[in-house]
């Protein structure tokens, strides 16, 4: 009995060192000093590592023997390469290889080699100022990274509506040939380029280029923020010549997840973004998903600084901001209102970070306003808060630094119960604009509002609507981004907003504008993008 237990111990120890032997990989190539090599580019381009390249490779193992290279990449190799001791290798397709040598009987290495696409691009020659529509001409640089010289490239140039060429013919909008050379452009706005290369029988990937071409005269500037896009700029320009159109400029800086507003800083010439981040919506685990921003770029986007991230609670991240000469504003999700110097630059919110104002204190705290109740856009004029609210108690509240801690509700309210998000006051044409979800865009006199507070009682929305619509519904109810911002010009008193369209509203999406000389309907500026933020520089400037 005593064998038979032996004999099955031993057979089952046998059997269970076989099974760990079989689920182990099976290793063959052992990188180390005794079998290693090193590479490099032989030639132009050292640091590219580009298709069509020549690298060298060198065995520096310390031991010999016969070697044997694998490329990685499949392709035949050139006579004698594979076993030469320092062989070299022309890679035709781009991507990542495992390049491996073995040396017989003594082992083999692998390791990692990246080819790069060749690539052409595009720069915009200096010019001694402004690029203007019809007047100023300018050049393009091509810089090609081409390792095999013996192959001449074969150049189209896709060139923009309304250019000219001022020492090439062409023929609508396209030239073949080395480099077009001078040209004008017609109209304003981000002119985009675009370079099609054939190299060696082999197309490239396109190269383009965006030639900032300005307005003839100064004029205000518009930002706004593209949906899953860039910053962009537009240009309000009245006297163009016939034919010329007024597009948008990419200053090619990425919007962000939804930056909800945006402040334009005139004294220092400052765009200030505020980003909400991903999340902007009630959930039960706001802790540490913090991702929102508020980022300070100059006027033609050239350097762009982070102002104050958080990586805390998303509840915290910045929705909507105001600036003064002295603080950066900005209101979270749905307590309050806090604020950084002007000056600040990479910081961090600090989860204990003071407020300037909370919902709990003003009188307005529960007279009907929540502690939930939802943030959204405010501002100052003179010395008197204008702050919106949406849900938990809506309208457009009002309050003056003296009124926060204070007991007394402090003004009657402008449209009470509504969903505001958006509103701007023209204080020059003495007005205040307003959009209310669902029904559409509001025009109120300043007088007819002080009317009502010296009657002591609410501004309610009456007949003061303008033009009807629905924008979309992104988010959840009482938290529906809706039109999130607006702007007004004083010139003229028209109003600027971005609007996204419900999927039933007739009105198209864009760039809009609603002109007190034609009251009852809106114009599309700018047809089809979607908007967040959107601010104005009121420095007339040709460019930006």
């Amino acid at each position: 009995m005593k064998l038979f237990r032996y004999i099955l111990l031993t057979t089952v120890l046998l059997l269970s060192l076989s099974a760990c032997v079989e689920n182990d990989p099976t290793y063959h190539k052992f990188p180390g000093d005794k079998v290693t090599f090193t590479y490099a580019v032989d030639g132009k381009y050292e640091l590219d590592f580009l298709v069509g390249s020549t690298i060298k490779f060198t065995n520096t193992s310390e031991v010999s023997g016969s070697c044997h290279w694998d490329f990685g990449d499949g392709e035949p190799v050139e006579e004698g390469q594979a076993t030469a001791q320092n062989p070299y290798h022309k890679y035709t397709k781009a991507g990542k290889f495992t390049v491996t040598l073995t040396i017989e009987g003594e082992g083999s290495v692998s390791m990692p080699i990246m080819i790069n696409e060749i690539i052409p691009s595009l720069t915009v020659d200096p010019m001694e100022d402004v690029c203007v529509i019809n007047e100023t001409p300018i050049t393009i640089s091509v810089e090609l990274r081409n390792p095999n010289e013996s192959d001449v490239p074969e150049y189209t140039w896709v060139l923009p509506e309304g250019t000219t060429l001022l020492d090439k013919p062409i023929e609508g909008n396209i030239y073949v040939g080395d480099n077009p050379g001078r040209m004008t452009f017609k109209n304003i706005g981000s002119q985009k380029v675009t370079l099609q290369t054939v190299l060696g029988g082999k197309k490239l990937q396109d190269a383009t280029v965006n030639v900032q071409v300005g307005t003839p005269t100064p004029a205000k500037t518009i930002y706004y923020a593209a949906k899953a896009g860039n910053i962009m700029a537009y240009k309000l320009v009245t006297n163009v010549p016939e034919g010329t159109k007024v597009l948008p400029f990419d200053l090619g800086v990425k919007s962000g997840s939804h930056p909800l507003n945006m402040q334009f800083y005139e004294t220092s010439q400052t765009l200030f973004v505020f980003d909400c981040g991903a999340q902007f919506t009630y959930t039960g685990t706001p802790d540490n998903a913090g991702d929102g921003k508020i980022s300070a770029l100059s006027a033609d986007a050239s350097t762009v600084e982070t102002v104050l991230a958080n990586g805390g609670n998303a509840f915290n991240d910045p929705f909507y901001g105001y600036v003064d000469d002295t603080y950066i504003y900005f209101a979270d999700r749905n307590t309050g209102i806090r604020r950084v110097g002007i000056d600040t630059r990479n910081s961090s919110l600090s989860a204990d970070e003071p407020y300037f104002v909370q919902n709990n204190t003003l009188a307005y705290y529960g007279k009907p306003w929540q502690y939930g109740a939802m943030n959204a856009c405010f501002t100052r004029v003179g010395d008197t808060w204008y702050w919106a609210k949406t849900y938990g108690g809506g309208g457009i509240f009002r309050f003056k630094d003296s009124d926060i801690n204070g007991t007394t509700v402090p003004a009657k309210i402008i449209f009470p119960n509504a969903f505001v998000k958006s509103f701007v006051v023209d204080t020059e044409n003495r007005m205040l604009y307003a959009i209310i979800r669902e029904k559409g865009f509001y025009a109120v006199p300043l007088d007819d509002i002080e009317a009502n507070d010296k009657a002591e009682k609410d501004t309610e929305e009456g007949s003061y609507l303008k033009v009807s619509f629905s924008s979309d519904s992104e988010g959840s109810s009482g938290e529906y981004i809706d039109v999130c911002q607006m702007i007004v010009d004083n010139t003229d008193g028209s109003v600027y907003f971005g609007y996204r369209k419900a999927d039933a509203d007739k009105e198209p999406t864009g760039l809009k504008r609603w002109n007190p000389a034609n009251p009852t309907k809106l114009e599309t500026i700018v047809d089809g993008v979607r908007i967040y933020g959107i601010a104005i520089n009121n420095t007339e400037t040709k460019l930006f």
